[in-house]
């Protein structure tokens, strides 16, 4: 048992005492009172032969003696129960309230019922001083050869629904709270419940059965349907409507577009022609305001983007690849039950500025001549270079290999080679009793299988951005953007269906390989706060046995991983929760998909290869997503880091309606709107992660500071919100700080214990950077690094 210290920056606060149990979380052995359990009950009546009080006491206390030698004070603690027991829960409390009252009467023991936090309580009392935690548990192995990181990355497609979902939910109860929430109507909450059910630690993980998966996917479906509702009307209130009072109305005339990203959009393929125009709403959940690009497939390359203000947008086509038109075909069967009508010519691109809690209008219009600007191609051949990207990144490839090998940022010097490449690692087949599978990943060895080394390679250029296209193999397919305005690249990977006839289960990872010099040591998330150190091969609390090299180092990425020397930092952002780690010195892997044989016997009960069927035909599961790349002067990828991991958590919310080509949207419409003051947006370390009306018309505030401590010279210090700017329309009643959790006033909550530490004077402890108590009479919120705050505001209707 020790004191787990999670956030360097939260200090003595973020303190909690907790501990390892003796042997899982099941009961001392003997003693598990299922029904079909072979524990001996304990027998106390004296006319039967098998009376055995004195024996079960006996070894009862033999079992307490025996744990009391593992943990500080002479409390301990049992923990009297297991996965899918309590079926007869009779059968269990007979047994303990007869142990219960037999070991009092023989004294060497006192046992009684408990709780976690009266057991707390107890430790606590008894004045002892407890070794420090500050890291983690990953990676978990309860064998030597089985490593739980492979559910880092089980299930890709239903992890990157999640996270998606996570993101347009926030988005969402925004909106609803704008507009008030329906007390009769559609709300937001479907979506919340199966969201939080999906937080179970065998759903989003990865680590259910199929047909389970499946449930939480139609939940997902059915929550998102709803919600899409509820932005739909809200959208609708607040664009017809001059100002920005509550309103009610039956009729949406917005749609959205769920699979946007395999490129099935109806209304931006079916709206625009010579009598109608395409009204695009694009909403911004985040506070700050934000630029940034949208890009929706249409089927006419002559066409014109406008803004509100009546102004010509830049804009760009790109053709659909071919990857992308079979996905879109396939899953488009899969999910609708329909077939795509028309294939788009291409994707619109376009960039757009939103301002912070609001939206701006944006319209697509036809016109005799071509205004959007078509892309060039280029098939590149022989063995010099390319060189993407007309801005000041670039990405230079290798004509002869198609592969990447540099990458540079001409603003700040940085230029060093980048090797990216496609592997699979072989699956463990178990021969020895241990296969590779929904929890466990075990590679069949050390070195990942390459895909081929010549990869074809093409360049689509324009205005806006160019696009770099590889196909490592038949189900391997790469899309990496180099946007004119950005520093940083964006790689869509398709990836699927992973071939089995071989008999051979595959975790397909990308690699990057550069001259970094990262001494062994990497970086990984904490749930997207905190970034921890890894030491490949090394754990802080013990002296580790390498028995898995590989899957040994793997770390679950969240928002993101990065190496750094002396010099230069290389950063990657994910878009949904994947598995990660840094094999080999100057080297960054991710897990991106995985197709096993067999079953690793950890509970699941079946091989985890999934497969998708449209119509009658099936074929493994194919998946799409995209991760951020980003070099940075060491020190200095931070910022970089907690900003677009910001904007990936929470994108833009676009909206679709059409409108007759003569009329004017401006006129019968608000066009552009914000919550805010117009002069005001949240600070750059500050997010806003909760915003929720609640059924007593109340609202649910949280705020979030984005950096660590020491992590950044200017936003590692204390911000301040004012209340009152965020909400301009809304005159703010009261407001009174919760904890956490909002089940409870600040006030009244219990002061934290502050535990004794080894080798330390808890005195001389120095405090956190945080945030002043709040005043409500003032309305300002302070936040330190790593603090989040939790509010209940009323409001004067």
């Amino acid at each position: 048992e020790f004191v787990w210290q999670g956030s360097k920056s939260l200090g003595l606060s973020a303190q909690i005492f907790t501990g390892v149990f003796l042997q899982h979380y099941n009961p001392p052995d003997g003693f598990k009172f299922e029904t079909d359990s072979d524990a001996i009950p304990l027998q106390d009546d004296l006319h039967l032969f098998d009376y055995n009080v004195q024996d079960r006491v006996d070894a009862f206390v033999e079992a307490a003696q025996d744990q009391e030698t593992y943990f500080r004070t002479n409390h301990i603690m049992f923990t009297m129960g297991d996965d899918f027991t309590y079926q007869n829960a009779w059968s269990w409390y007979r047994e303990m309230d007869r142990f219960i009252h037999y070991v009092n009467l023989d004294g060497r023991v006192n046992t009684f019922y408990s709780t976690p936090s009266m057991y707390t309580d107890a430790k606590f009392a008894a004045n002892e001083s407890w070794p420090l935690k500050t890291d983690d548990f990953f990676p978990y192995a309860d064998e030597a050869n089985a490593y739980w990181t492979g559910y880092f990355t089980s299930r890709p497609a239903l992890k990157g629904y999640v996270r998606m979902l996570s993101g347009y939910y926030l988005a969402a109860r925004q909106l609803e709270v704008l507009v008030g929430r329906n007390s009769s109507g559609k709300t937001t909450d479907a979506l919340g419940e199966a969201l939080a059910l999906l937080q179970h630690h065998d759903a989003v993980a990865g680590t259910e059965k199929q047909h389970v998966a499946d449930d939480y996917a139609k939940r997902l479906a059915v929550g998102a349907k709803e919600a899409e509702e509820v932005v739909n009307s809200a959208l609708t209130c607040m664009t017809s409507l001059k100002s920005t009072s509550r309103c009610r109305t039956s009729l949406n005339i917005f749609e959205q577009c769920p699979l946007l990203n395999i490129s099935y959009c109806p209304p931006s393929e079916s709206y625009i022609s010579a009598n109608k125009r395409l009204v695009i709403v694009v909403y911004n959940p985040i506070g700050w305001n934000r630029t940034d690009f949208v890009r929706i497939p249409v089927d006419i390359k002559s066409v014109v983007v406008t803004s509100a203000d009546g102004e010509i947008v830049a804009s760009q086509i790109v053709p659909l690849s071919n990857a992308t038109e079979r996905v879109r075909n396939f899953y488009v069967q899969a999910n609708l039950g329909i077939s795509p009508r028309t294939t788009p010519i291409g994707w619109l691109i376009f960039k757009v500025s939103v301002p912070p809690f609001g939206f701006s209008s944006y319209f697509v219009s036809t016109v005799t001549r071509d205004s959007a600007s078509e892309s060039s191609f280029e098939f590149p051949s022989g063995n010099g270079v390319l060189v993407a990207g007309s801005g000041n990144l670039k990405l230079t490839f290798s004509v002869e290999t198609g592969q990447l090998t540099r990458m540079s940022n001409h603003r700040t010097g940085i230029d060093i080679p980048v090797h990216q490449s496609y592997m699979w690692y072989a699956a463990d087949n178990g021969s020895d009793g241990q296969a590779s599978g929904a929890y466990i990943f075990r590679p069949s060895g050390e070195d990942p299988i390459p895909f081929v080394q010549k990869v074809p390679l093409a360049i689509i250029r324009g205005p806006l951005l160019d696009e770099v296209h590889q196909m490592f193999s038949p189900w391997v397919y790469q899309v990496t953007r180099v946007y004119k305005d950005k520093e940083h690249t964006e790689t869509e990977f398709t990836i699927g269906p992973i071939p089995s006839s071989d008999s051979i289960g595959k975790n397909v990872i990308t690699r990057m390989t550069t001259n970094i010099l990262s001494n062994g040591t990497f970086y990984t998330d904490s749930n997207g706060r905190d970034f921890l150190q890894r030491v490949r091969n090394h754990r802080s609390d013990w002296n580790l046995e390498v028995t898995e090299p590989v899957a040994g180092n793997y770390y679950p990425l969240n928002l993101g991983i990065y190496i750094k020397d002396s010099e230069v930092e290389l950063s990657v952002l994910v878009d949904r929760p994947i598995g990660g780690s840094s094999i080999a010195d100057g080297e960054l892997e991710l897990m991106l998909h995985r197709c096993l044989l067999k079953d690793d016997n950890k509970g699941v009960g079946e091989p985890l290869c999934e497969t998708v069927c449209a119509g009658l035909k099936c074929e493994g599961l194919t998946v799409r997503g995209t991760y951020f790349t980003s070099i940075n002067h060491v020190n200095e990828g931070s910022r970089w880091r907690r900003f677009v991991g910001q904007q990936i958590y929470s994108p833009l919310l676009l909206a679709f309606t059409s409108q007759d080509a003569g009329e004017s949207w401006q006129s019968s419409h608000t066009s552009t709107f914000q919550t805010m003051s117009h002069e005001y947006a949240l600070p750059e370390n500050v997010a806003l992660i909760t915003l929720q009306e609640l059924d007593d018309k109340s609202v649910l505030l949280r705020l979030a500071h984005l950096f660590e401590i020491n992590e950044d010279l200017e936003l590692s210090t204390v911000a301040s919100v004012d209340l009152q700017k965020l909400f301009t329309d809304q005159k703010i009643g009261n407001v009174t700080e919760l904890n956490l959790s909002a089940n409870q006033e600040k006030s009244t909550m219990r002061t934290p214990l502050k535990w004794q530490i080894e080798g330390s004077d808890i005195n001389q402890v120095k405090q956190p950077l945080k945030g002043r108590p709040f005043d409500p009479s003032q309305l300002l919120v302070e936040l330190g690094p790593m603090e989040i705050r939790t509010f209940l505001v009323n409001f004067f209707r």
